[in-house]
């Protein structure tokens, strides 16, 4: 008889992005690293065969074999077998809403499709509107020349493919049988196949295939279909049959035409292993209930997190350090959504309404713009009919209001995009989402920058702050509704990692003593643009140190994408050049950097406070927390590719060890709070290895009181016997004179500070004075539970000891210790 494998759930993971120059045996050789940090999972970025050289894997172009640039079948095997055997999970991420079509020849599908058209055997793959193009798929490729930079080589070396082909540079492109004939010339054979080149502009208002975003070269494919899933998610399939994945992430559900579907497919596949999907929430959205799934990936913590660290009161005076910073957010994001909509992603909007069945030139013209119109008015990314209709119906309403002149055709419109089965209503959800993606994260975020921090991807800028309740509230709903879903600091896509973040956060603090410094940095190096000079200061301040080469990069790319001044396709040379001088001034102008190395002095410290501190409270809340690569250490990164960057794993083993003691007894000295991070990765390692080996500890959430002078600078929660205590807001705390008289007041129990080994007496209040004297952030556990060296007994040991000692136990649960049930008493929660 043979029993179903035990479905895991992981306690916290370890995010790891595999690429052909940190390939799968580089990750197999982390194993033990990961283990001896306290992570419960690896977590994947994807592996399948993707793109050559793709340095992320979500362009794959082949769902039958693991990538070879990343090291095949055989290692992704053997790094799957390592990590179980050392006790840990393996969590992968997936691309089902898309593929890599950049390079033809190399994606199977792609290069039959072009070639036989709708006659290929895998037409119905992809998200083609054949009549827009009559007949043809239109491929956006051409530069100015047009044709005249197009070659036909019939030799059959250029692609290693059999056949003549078209040669767009050095880019091959198949040729349909029978196609080519001596002495046909480029525009003659090009006539005759099922694809049409065409100016790479054209792509805006004319594409007929559905992408990624607006992204050419990443095609859509429709896995609703059942031979279409099955045919990418075999890998998938054999991974869970063979036991080498215990989980994955889902990266861009909102594309797909059904999410719930797919969902549920997925779960069937696997078995019903752990799932998350990458789904960005707005304020007050919830996850659909009907998708089986254990939650997002973390951005919707990221948000709460970040905003429990940041100073309300900071608000108003950031508004006034430049004039021109906008004030609605709502209106800058309805403008750039319709922007996108009427710009980039015109074709999906166009292809929308040609699902209404509208005829004339002029009416089409109207129901484009009223649908643009609605896009641009959603308050969410996407609905999933019929759940979630009241947001579609709010969008309707707004866009009506908001532009009068098209009500007749909103509300003629509306019966169709509704109807969950309308074919239009189905298109409408898996376009808003990307319209939204596209006008909010990558361009309304770098059009504001009163505290740039806040524009975070899952993120609304208009909410500036949460109050120490409201970061209570939302980590009871939690743990209530999600309790596995992920929590998330930094990620391969956050617009800044966590402690460039915690730095810029400071600002909030700061007020008018950053808008003088702004306008003093702003004289030395002017930029016409002040807000986006605003938005290119803070991350200047919140990424030193930071080499020279990385600011112009991410200059180059911020500007552009907020499109206000230069853009990708028009750059302004002359406002990038003052631009650049800009960032050059912060290495080259002594007195920039005088202001900048003052300004240093004013908020390093609490910007390792910030980083401590959201480090620990989000490695203890509810969820599964997640360790983005190398964030053990400090992590003053900014937009991709700046987070991608290779991690010392070298130096991070060393310290780790160094923590560790030789004997395992812990360090011979508490690292200081520096530059070189020691003290963050001390705080990772012990919260991770408390979860992990201390389940028990971590089983409910309840706040902890604060009273005192300082009572608003600290958040505190008892998590089942872990006790957290992270200082907030440092500069305020400074102004009032320290913790003074503070307390906090959690069960007057024994407790063991696991950071510094510190003893905790049993009182009525733990006084924050002397508790916080060397971090500004604490572990607590009850004493009983710490042994001689320092070190807390596993569940193993704890289980040993209780059989021992107590042969019948009449009053606690089977995996809680008498130390704990004394504080379930105390606080009565028995």
């Amino acid at each position: 008889m043979t029993t179903e494998p035990t479905r895991r759930v992981p306690v916290s993971t370890y995010r790891l992005q595999v690429s052909p120059d940190f390939d799968l045996a580089s990750a197999t050789a982390l194993v033990d690293y990961v283990r001896d940090l306290g992570a419960d999972w690896l977590y994947l970025s994807p592996v399948l065969q993707s793109e050559p050289g793709s340095a992320h894997g979500y362009d794959v172009v082949d769902h039958t074999h693991v990538d070879e640039q990343r090291g095949g079948d055989a290692a992704f095997r053997a790094l799957a077998e390592a990590a179980h055997a050392a006790g840990l999970g393996v969590l992968v991420d997936i691309v089902p809403n898309h593929v890599g079509v950049a390079t033809p020849a190399v994606n199977p599908w792609w290069w039959s499709l072009l070639e036989l058209g709708q006659d290929s055997p895998v037409a119905t793959a992809f998200d083609v509107d054949w009549a827009a193009g009559d007949g043809r798929i239109r491929i956006p490729v051409l530069d100015d020349r047009l044709l005249d930079g197009v070659t036909l080589d019939t030799s059959g070396s250029t692609s290693g493919t059999a056949g003549p082909v078209l040669l767009v540079g050095t880019t091959a492109y198949p040729t349909a049988p029978g196609t080519v004939h001596d002495g046909d010339d480029v525009a003659t054979v090009h006539a005759r196949q099922h694809y049409e080149f065409v100016h790479w502009k054209r792509a805006d208002h004319e594409l007929n295939y559905r992408r990624f975003f607006a992204v050419n070269t990443l095609a859509a494919i429709r896995v609703e279909e059942p031979e279409v899933f099955a045919a990418s998610h075999t890998v998938v399939g054999a991974w869970f049959r063979d036991g080498l994945v215990d989980g994955l992430r889902i990266d861009h559900p909102d594309g797909l035409y059904d999410p719930a579907g797919y969902l549920q497919d997925l779960h069937d596949l696997t078995g019903g292993a752990y799932t998350l999907v990458e789904k960005i929430l707005e304020p007050g959205e919830e996850l659909p209930a009907s998708w089986p799934v254990d939650g997002t990936t973390g951005y919707d913590a990221l948000g709460v997190l970040d905003r429990l660290f940041v100073d309300p009161r900071g608000e108003e005076p950031l508004w006034a350090t430049v004039a021109d910073e906008p004030g609605d957010w709502q209106g800058l994001t309805h403008d750039t959504r319709r922007g996108i909509a009427d710009g980039i992603l015109n074709s999906e909007v166009q292809r929308l309404a040609r699902l209404l069945e509208e005829t004339g030139a002029a009416e089409t013209e109207r129901v484009v713009d009223a649908l643009a119109e609605v896009i641009a008015s959603f308050d969410v990314y996407r609905t999933y009919l019929p759940e979630g209709a009241h947001h579609l119906i709010d969008a309707l309403e707004l866009a009506a209001d908001t532009r009068p002149d098209l009500a007749e055709v909103i509300d003629r419109i509306a019966p169709a995009l509704v109807d969950p089965t309308h074919p239009a209503a189905v298109r409408l959800q898996q376009t808003s989402g990307m319209v939204m993606a596209k006008g909010v994260e990558d361009t309304a975020f770098y059009r504001t920058a009163k505290l740039s921090s806040l524009s975070e991807v899952g993120g609304d800028p208009s909410v500036f702050a949460v109050s120490t309740e409201e970061f209570h509230a939302a980590q009871r709903e939690r743990l209530a509704s999600w309790p596995h879903t992920m929590t998330t600091l930094t990620t391969h896509d956050t617009k800044r990692s966590e402690d460039t973040r915690a730095r810029i956060a400071v600002l909030a603090e700061l007020g008018d003593e950053w808008t003088e410094t702004f306008r003093k940095l702003h004289a030395l190096a002017p930029l016409e643009d002040e807000v986006f000079a605003n938005l290119l200061w803070q991350a200047i301040v919140g990424a030193r140190p930071v080499s020279r080469e990385r600011l112009h990069a991410y200059a180059e790319k911020a500007s552009r994408e907020a499109g206000n001044s230069t853009t990708w396709t028009e750059p302004d040379e002359a406002f990038e050049g003052r631009m650049h001088a800009l960032v050059d001034a912060a290495f080259d102008d002594p007195s920039v950097v005088a202001l900048l190395d003052a300004l240093d002095e004013r908020i390093d410290a609490a910007g390792w406070s910030n980083g401590l501190g959201t480090k620990l409270v989000q490695l203890t809340a509810p969820g599964v927390p997640d360790v983005y690569q190398g964030t053990e250490f400090w992590d003053r990164s900014l937009v991709d590719p700046d987070n991608r960057r290779a991690v010392d794993y070298t130096e991070r083993r060393h310290v780790l060890a160094e923590l560790d003691g030789p004997d395992d007894d812990g360090p011979e000295t508490l690292p200081a709070i520096g530059i070189d991070g020691a003290a963050k990765l001390l705080v990772t390692t012990r919260a991770l290895r408390l979860r992990r080996d201390r389940p028990e500890l971590f089983t409910r959430y309840l706040p902890i009181e604060a009273t005192g002078s300082a009572a608003d600078h600290v958040v505190a929660f008892d998590r089942g016997g872990a006790v957290t205590v992270a200082t907030r807001l440092p500069i305020g705390l400074e102004r009032v004179g320290g913790w003074g008289d503070t307390l906090i007041h959690p069960a007057p129990v024994d407790r063991v500070d696991l950071l510094t080994g510190r003893l905790v007496p049993a009182t009525r209040g733990i006084a924050l004075s002397e508790l916080l004297t060397t971090y500004p952030v604490a572990l607590l556990v009850p004493a009983a539970d710490v042994d001689e060296t320092g070190r807390v007994a596993d569940a193993t040991d704890v289980a040993e000891t209780s059989r021992a000692s107590s042969p019948v136990v009449t009053r606690t649960a089977p995996d809680e210790t008498d130390a704990q049930a004394d504080i379930d008493i105390l606080e009565g929660h028995a």
